[in-house]
């Protein structure tokens, strides 16, 4: 019997992520993880994990400057797999406003990263989330399973309307701090959680396997 090999995941390090947590939950569930910001490794790789931590405007400055932009854009316009964590999905969106300041992000998605609005900030601990109908992000996962998040910013409106029938539509997973936010996307290709799977136990490491099984 022929034996499966492993999916490379390439987890990239441009300096704004916990590489290591995302490293051990990845292999955890069977995937060959590399960290790196080579572009070859990260452009050829079966799936893309980019993390991120701290604040939007740095994370995105230094994604550009280790060409992780390009890489993300080339890679999803092959529909060649990219998951994006805590931060790391915020930028997938189009605008992140911190202390006033507007930064472009990615623009994968129309939206605006801003503060969280609930009493108590930063949200930080084990949340469930409301995925929708037809989700492979939670499949196999009970309705109570929860994640854990860590977290003072969130996108609070979801405005990508998709007309065309042919056109598969984002499924949106929502949680709630104070205001419902998007805790989870998944859009074909590209997926991403603002909450840390890698930090989430066994639901965690099971959404990871779920993503592993579509590369």
């Amino acid at each position: 019997m022929e034996l499966m090999t492993a999916k490379k995941v390439v987890v990239f390090d441009y300096g704004f992520g916990n590489v290591r947590s995302a490293e051990r939950a990845l292999a955890r569930v069977g995937a060959d993880v590399e960290i790196t910001r080579d572009y070859d490794k990260a452009m050829n790789a079966d799936g893309l994990l980019v993390p991120g931590v701290g604040a939007f405007a740095a994370c995105m400055n230094g994604l550009k400057q280790a060409r992780g932009d390009w890489i993300v854009g080339r890679r999803l316009s092959g529909g060649r797999p990219v998951m994006g964590i805590c931060v790391g999905m915020q930028i997938l969106f189009e605008r992140g406003i911190e202390h006033g300041v507007e930064t472009e992000g990615l623009d994968e998605w129309p939206g605006t990263v801003g503060p969280l609005q609930a009493d108590v900030v930063p949200h930080m601990g084990w949340n469930t989330v409301e995925p929708p109908s037809g989700t492979r992000q939670f499949a196999g996962l009970d309705a109570d399973a929860r994640f854990y998040f860590v977290h003072s910013y969130a996108v609070h409106d979801w405005s990508l309307e998709v007309h065309n029938p042919t056109i598969t539509a984002p499924l949106v997973t929502w949680s709630t701090h104070g205001k419902p936010f998007v805790a989870a996307v998944e859009n074909g290709a590209l997926w991403a959680t603002q909450f840390h799977p890698e930090k989430s136990g066994d639901a965690g490491a099971q959404l990871l396997t779920n993503w592993i099984g579509t590369l």
